[in-house]
């Protein structure tokens, strides 16, 4: 057992990204049935629905999972509440201040991990109690950090910084890339992209089958002045382009974006006018497959890097 199996007591130090529009209770309960950490996206669902998949996840899986929960959505109190009520264990805190929320998470018997993007809000993390950190690359999907550090000089950046346990994220959707992240300092990886193109995600089957077809050089973080997201390049992106070479105000591409484009994109499967969020690591992502055979090869594939990692000599 490592740091991050031990924290929350499961088999692989493999954690699902909690994604909006692709992480509700059938992917968290899958991945922690298959020996990872499964987490309910709550930043796409409001807050009775974010209660059933709680209660759909304890029904479907006997093992540990979490929430995670971007703290600058609207109904946070409520959310929050709703945690405490039903008894979830494991939150992954993201896009606020972790001071806010970590001493009443803690004080329900609640594991807080906070999602960073720079060594400096990892300490801050620390310091404000939480007991992990996930840092996560520019190579991300969704949401992203401004200050476009790779998960390659982020993570031993970051362990520099902190003692308390450390999951990466970002551009890993592999077993060597999980070997490559654990060997710069990681105790474990958070992984989005590979579990939105399985088969139990929650996203629409149009949005796996692009995800699948996504190569390199095919996604782009944009809209930094309102919350950095790695956009597969479709319709809605070059509409985004457009519109930055106009030199446009915030308000400009608050209309743009509008409302709920994320969820016709990725949720209802529209490829045109949709925002469609996804990793850089796309371009290794070939087929769509249930959880537990995905969990299977990435930790086939890590413990063969492995052995192959031993034998090199200079």
């Amino acid at each position: 057992m490592n740091k991050i199996t031990q924290l929350f007591n499961i088999k692989y130090p493999i954690i699902q990204g909690g994604m909006i529009w692709n992480s509700g209770y059938k992917l968290a309960s899958a991945v922690s049935n298959a020996g990872g950490l499964g987490l309910i996206g709550a930043g796409s669902m409001y807050p009775e629905v974010l209660r059933e998949h709680i209660q759909k996840c304890k029904k479907a899986t006997d093992k540990p999972f979490g929430v995670n929960v971007p703290m600058l959505y609207p109904n946070i109190e409520e959310i929050m509440q709703i945690l405490k009520e039903e008894g979830v264990k494991i939150v992954f805190t993201s896009a606020g201040n972790p001071k806010t929320w970590t001493s009443f998470l803690k004080e329900n018997g609640i594991t807080v991990v906070h999602v960073v993007s720079s060594s400096k809000f990892a300490l801050k993390a620390q310091e404000a109690g939480v007991d992990a950190v996930v840092a996560e690359g520019f190579e991300a999907g969704g949401h992203n950090g401004r200050e476009e550090t790779t998960t390659l000089t982020l993570i031993p950046m970051v362990r520099e910084q902190i003692s308390i346990p450390l999951i990466a994220a970002g551009g890993i959707a592999t077993g060597r890339g999980m070997l490559a992240a654990m060997t710069l300092g990681a105790d474990g990886v958070q992984m989005g992209s590979r579990f939105a193109a399985s088969t139990e995600s929650s996203a629409h089957d149009e949005f796996k089958r692009t995800i699948v077809e996504t190569g390199e050089g095919d996604t782009q973080l944009t809209l930094k002045e309102l919350a950095p997201v790695r956009l597969i390049k479709n319709k809605f992106y070059n509409d985004v382009q457009e519109l930055y070479a106009k030199c446009p105000s915030k308000e400009d591409l608050v209309e743009l974006l509008g409302k709920r484009r994320a969820k016709r994109g990725m949720f209802e499967g529209d490829l045109v006018e949709g925002e469609l969020e996804i990793g850089q690591i796309a371009g290794l992502i070939h087929d769509i497959l249930p959880v537990e055979t995905i969990v299977d090869n990435i930790i086939t594939e890590f413990n063969i890097a492995k052995k192959e990692v031993t034998t090199f000599e200079f």
